[in-house]
């Protein structure tokens, strides 16, 4: 089978297509046709090396985690999946970018039933990331008003979905009145450019200067600085971009609580990577329920492209929503 590599840590030159073997399923593993794969930050950082303790240890690597397909063969002990489903999960450890992968049932998800297979690859690392920072370390309750930085990038257009279908009051900041319209057809309840009002501004204007109940940033730098300043005194701060310098004082004189979501650290244990999947089966409802939707970029990329798809997203040609390698 046709399976994309990199021999070394590097630029996206570092792509190279290999013929390797299919792998076979045993036991509780289903094997899975790839459909697509999604591109994320994340994949460009261990590509070049920036976290290389977070993804799998020896060269060569297959790298993507997000993936959605069709099983085509399931182990002997397989109960929760059939040969025909469409399925989409992580696959950390293992890959994505190869025509066939094979995964534990236990840690993936049907695929939502109303969704396009290959749009399903763009949900799983972003859902699950919004899901447990905004549910699981946010503890985030119906009623509470959260600030959501870059309402229109990965994860932060996926929270923007999560916190409304959970029933949060819901800001979000963006950088353009055309980012502005399409927050608002996600349900956001106020929007502001930050190009245009400053963090005291907009925390006057919609919490008459008490701050936020939480502020998830998912933007990192200075932007995790203006997140201690619009939330309120003893609220929580959720940031998923933290390999950063910061000075703390804010943080001790508001009495604030600081979580840092990193779900590859969670795939390390089988335990972590089950959570994940139960994550999915809740995004897929909500998906089903038309109360989720991703937004997906207009620009697709096929596994040949991979190159070219790492340098858009790296060279920031991206606007908004989650680009799609497709597999065929």
């Amino acid at each position: 089978m046709k399976a994309i590599l990199i021999h070394q840590y590097g630029d996206s030159s570092e792509f190279k297509t290999s013929d390797i073997s299919r792998p076979k399923p045993k036991g509780n593993e289903v094997l899975v046709k790839v459909s697509a794969t999604s591109i994320n930050p994340i994949d460009t950082k261990i590509r070049k090396g920036v976290v290389p303790n977070a993804f799998q240890p020896n060269f060569p690597m297959i790298l993507h985690s997000d993936f959605s397909g069709e099983i085509v063969e399931i182990g002997e002990n397989v109960s929760r999946f059939s040969v025909g489903d469409f399925v989409y999960g992580l696959n950390v450890f293992g890959g994505a970018l190869s025509d066939f992968l094979v995964i534990d049932e236990n840690v993936i998800s049907k695929t939502p039933s109303n969704l396009p297979i290959e749009e399903a690859a763009s949900l799983p690392l972003t859902s699950i990331t919004a899901w447990e920072a905004l549910v699981d370390r946010g503890n985030m309750k119906k009623g509470d008003h959260i600030l959501i930085h870059g309402g229109t990038g990965g994860v932060g257009h996926i929270a923007i979905q999560v916190a409304k279908a959970l029933g949060a009051i819901v800001s979000t900041t963006v950088s353009s009145n055309e980012k502005a319209e399409l927050v608002r057809s996600l349900g956001v309840d106020y929007v502001i450019n930050y190009k245009e009002e400053t963090v005291d501004e907009y925390v006057g204007r919609l919490t008459d200067g008490k701050g936020f109940d939480i502020v998830f940033d998912t933007v990192g730098n200075e932007n995790l600085d203006k997140s201690f300043y619009a939330v309120k005194a003893g609220g929580s701060v959720l940031a998923i971009a933290a390999r950063s310098t910061h000075d703390l004082t804010i943080l001790h004189n508001k009495s604030l609580s600081l979580h840092v979501i990193f779900i590859m650290l969670t795939q390390r244990t089988e335990e972590g990577r089950k959570l994940h999947a139960a994550i999915l089966n809740q995004i897929a409802s909500l998906v089903e329920d038309n109360k989720l939707k991703p937004l997906i970029n207009p620009k697709c990329f096929t596994f040949d492209q991979v190159k070219e798809a790492h340098d858009y997203l790296e060279n920031k040609e991206i606007e908004f929503g989650k680009v799609l390698i497709v597999n065929k």
